[in-house]
C-alpha cells in the first residue's frame, strides 16, 4: 500500500505533463513559429480559401494541369479517407486502370510525346499528392496551351515559376505544385 500512493501520484503527474501541458506548449509554439503551416498551409485568394498547398485537387478540364490520380475513397483527394488503391503491381486491375488512364491522357493531349509520364497514371500511397515532376507538367503543356490559347513558352515559364526545388538539391527532386500552378493560370487569364 505504501507504493500505491506514489505510483498514482506519478501517473497523475505524467498524465498532466504528457497529456495536457506538452500538447498545449507544442501547439502554442507551432502557432507562433509556423502559423500558416499549423493552420493547414491554406491558399487564400480574395478572402476565399481555395485549398491547401499540401493536398492535391481533382482538375479534369483541358485548360488545367492534372496531378497524380487519387485513390481515396468516396471522392478524389479526400483527406478524410487518405490511402492508396492497395493494388499490387501484378494485379490485372491495376494494369487495366493504367492502360485506361494512358489512353485518356493521349487522347486529350495528342501533340505530346506518346510516352506518358508514369506519375500521371499511378496513384500515390496517400492519394493526396499535390505535386508532379516538371517533366510531367511539361508533357501537359500542349493541351493546356491549346485550351487556353496561350503560347507554349508562356506556360513553360509559368511551370518554372511554380517549380519548388529542395534547398539542398541532393535531398529530393524538384516538384510542381499543381494547385498553385492552376491558380496562377486562372490569375493570368483574368
Amino acid at each position: 500500500m505504501t507504493m500505491l500512493r506514489p505510483a498514482i501520484m506519478l501517473l497523475l503527474l505524467l498524465t498532466l505533463i504528457t497529456g495536457g501541458l506538452y500538447p498545449l506548449v507544442t501547439t502554442a509554439l507551432g502557432q507562433w513559429w509556423f502559423n500558416a503551416q499549423a493552420k493547414g498551409s491554406l491558399i487564400e485568394q480574395a478572402g476565399e480559401i481555395r485549398g491547401s498547398r499540401l493536398i492535391g485537387q481533382a482538375f479534369s478540364e483541358a485548360k488545367y494541369f492534372q496531378g497524380r490520380p487519387s485513390a481515396t475513397a468516396e471522392a478524389p483527394y479526400n483527406p478524410m479517407a487518405s490511402g492508396g488503391s492497395n493494388l499490387a503491381g501484378s494485379n490485372p486491375e491495376l494494369d487495366k486502370q493504367v492502360q485506361e488512364r494512358v489512353a485518356a491522357l493521349r487522347a486529350a493531349n495528342p501533340q505530346a510525346t506518346p510516352t506518358v509520364p508514369v506519375e500521371l497514371v499511378t496513384a500515390s500511397a496517400s492519394g493526396l499528392d499535390y505535386g508532379i515532376s516538371p517533366q510531367a507538367a511539361a508533357w501537359q503543356i500542349p493541351r493546356v496551351a491549346r485550351a487556353r490559347q496561350l503560347s507554349v513558352e508562356q506556360l513553360a515559364q509559368l511551370v518554372a515559376q511554380n517549380t519548388q526545388t529542395p534547398m539542398p538539391g541532393f535531398i529530393g527532386q524538384p516538384i510542381v505544385n499543381v494547385v498553385q500552378l492552376n491558380l496562377a493560370l486562372d490569375a493570368l487569364q483574368k
